[in-house]
């Protein structure tokens, strides 16, 4: 039976500390969110309406928006495929 080992390297620690961890961040987060007034329905419903108001310009928008999101892809993607990589080998 495998040891995890790949999972655990990809995760950056074995599954249950990760999911601790991630339990202690997200308190944190959620914490600041309450602190700055934001709840998690508030959040969506911004992102809601901001997904229409997209829509409501026209396809050209959207267009623009994809486009956007295909050049910050471009970048952000290599990077965390490159840190993973060199998080792997440790």
């Amino acid at each position: 039976m495998a040891n995890g080992g790949g999972t655990e390297r990809f995760l950056g620690g074995s599954v249950l500390s990760v999911l601790v961890r991630l339990f202690f961040i997200s308190l944190l987060v959620g914490a600041a969110m309450a602190f700055l007034g934001l709840s998690p329905r508030g959040l969506f419903d911004s992102a809601l309406r901001f997904v229409r108001s997209i829509t409501d310009m026209g396809f050209d928008a959207v267009r623009e928006v994809g486009g956007w999101a295909l050049a910050g892809a471009l970048v952000v993607v290599p990077l965390w495929l490159i840190s993973r990589l060199f998080a792997s080998k440790r």
